[in-house]
């Protein structure tokens, strides 16, 4: 079993790949999609919950979303069919450095996806080839809320605290309009969501050869979170706009 369907089983009912609850993905949209005819790219879409949910909230909106997880990909264009929305929605299997900047978007994501850029503000630096003048971005990213260990660090990543990150992002040229802070009960929520749905699948499926992997997935993801991350480790989404035209 790979890292791939692993997370495809792990975020079976948390199809927000972030601790995000419904309400906070829904007013993060409201602030990010700009119009109700907007264009949305999502860099590092997964299996396309935030483009769905945009395409689902304005039926004049169109997205486009990329990622390197074909069977994730295959999922967004079931789910797109089901809710009918599969004509304005376009999706590409790739990595989602190397998508050409052919087409400007009012509203760019990036949520959990930092890394397949490294790191927050080379993501921030790939959203912007892409955003249409007077666009917004909608990044969201970790930081350490309180002194992370050493296994936490190289487990995690090299995370500023909130206030760091946020004085970077103005730094780098963005004023944000608007921002969420997961609370405790979305961070905990989302990980228990991802080691139960993980283990629930295994325990579903003991004869399937690769349940004990699942199992034990789970277990490992589960014992990492309580025992090494869980008291340091914090979440935020933020709304941009360049702060110079």
């Amino acid at each position: 079993m790979d890292r791939d369907q692993i997370s495809g089983l792990a975020h079976a009912d948390h199809p927000i790949a972030a601790p995000l609850d419904d309400d906070s993905v829904r007013s993060l949209l409201e602030h990010g999609v700009p119009r109700g005819d907007a264009r949305v790219l999502d860099l590092g879409c997964g299996g396309g919950e935030w483009l769905l949910r945009a395409l689902a909230a304005h039926e004049g909106v169109r997205a486009e979303g990329v990622d390197i997880d074909e069977g994730a990909l295959a999922r967004a264009r079931e789910k797109a069919r089901d809710l009918g929305v599969d004509e304005r929605l376009v999706l590409h299997h790739r990595d989602a450095a190397e998508l050409d900047p052919s087409h400007e978007f009012d509203l760019v994501l990036s949520v959990g996806a930092t890394h397949a850029f490294g790191g927050l503000l080379p993501a921030l630096a790939a959203a912007r080839e892409h955003l249409a003048p007077g666009g917004r971005v909608l990044i969201g990213d970790g930081y350490w809320e309180r002194e992370p260990s050493p296994a936490a660090v190289a487990m995690l990543g090299d995370f500023a605290d909130l206030a760091t990150t946020v004085d970077r992002v103005v730094a780098d040229g963005w004023t944000p309009v608007y921002g969420h802070v997961s609370t405790r009960r979305e961070l905990d929520d989302y990980e228990w969501a991802w080691t139960g749905s993980l283990a629930s699948w295994a325990l579903e499926h003991r004869d399937d050869p690769e349940s004990s992997q699942a199992l034990a997935a789970a277990a490992e993801h589960r014992d990492e979170w309580l025992r090494v991350y869980r008291d340091s480790f914090g979440f935020v989404c933020l709304v941009l706009r360049l702060t110079s035209a």
